[in-house]
């Protein structure tokens, strides 16, 4: 979920809505910690109990911007991951957010943005998300508001018109958001030991590189490893470009 940074209050309103509506369908939100749209999506995702992936430009234990030091500390609890291309301790530059894009959407299955100026850092996330083969959302807004210009935009040249999260899920209709399991003991119980696996929940037929696996599943990097080879053995998982994904009838 991206847009304006300098958003509108109603555009803060939406980008709250539908991440909360989204988190409690059970999908993760992954957008960029920037101000505005960004943590208001991000911000309401984890209050609602869901997760949420940011991706920064800078390193993943520098706070940009500043005053999201809270949610930054928020994304490293149970539901929160912070990515980086960069190593710690890299500062945020204005070259780095736009490169950061392409993460962003290459890690979603759609990219809904908000609120975007006609001119705008959003409307470079929908072209990178058409390149990649990602929905492209966008919410209508008043021909009269600078900050909606962006998505009428969109709209006008192909990108879904959204007015509420159903219309998101009937898009993504072929993708099924990530439920949490049952606990490994209950799910021994009930015959399906499989239900339990701390990776295989995290994987779909998309790929998932290993470090989003480990902050999702909670693993060290080592046992993730491990437990990666022993599925792919079993002829569960297999290695793809870009990350890991799950066998069909795994």
């Amino acid at each position: 979920m991206v847009g304006a940074r300098r958003a509108t209050r109603e555009g803060l309103t939406n980008a709250a809505r539908f991440a909360r509506d989204l988190a409690g369908r059970g999908w993760c939100v992954v957008s960029g910690m920037a101000l505005g749209i960004d943590a208001a999506a991000q911000q309401a995702a984890l209050a609602a109990g869901g997760a949420s992936v940011a991706v920064l430009g800078c390193g993943v234990d520098v706070v940009y911007p500043a005053r999201h030091h809270r949610l930054h500390e928020r994304l490293r609890e149970p539901g929160g991951l912070l990515l980086s291309e960069h190593p710690p301790g890299t500062p945020a530059r204005p070259a780095y957010f736009p490169r950061r894009n392409r993460i962003v959407t290459g890690l979603s299955y759609g990219v809904l943005v908000v609120e975007a100026a006609e001119r705008s850092g959003s409307l470079v996330s929908a072209r990178l998300a058409a390149e990649q083969g990602r929905e492209v959302f966008a919410l209508p807004g008043s021909i009269h508001n600078p900050q909606a210009r962006g998505c009428l935009r969109l709209i006008r040249d192909g990108a879904a018109l959204v007015c509420e999260v159903d219309d998101i899920i009937a898009e993504l209709s072929q993708w099924q958001p990530v439920q949490a399991a049952a606990p490994l003991a209950e799910a021994s119980a009930a015959g399906d030991p499989r239900l339990g696996d701390p990776l295989l929940r995290w994987l779909s037929g998309t790929p998932t590189p290993v470090d989003a696996l480990v902050g999702l599943s909670g693993l060290g990097v080592i046992e993730c490893q491990r437990r990666l080879l022993e599925l792919e053995l079993e002829g569960r998982v297999a290695h793809a470009a870009g990350g890991w994904v799950r066998l069909s009838g795994a």
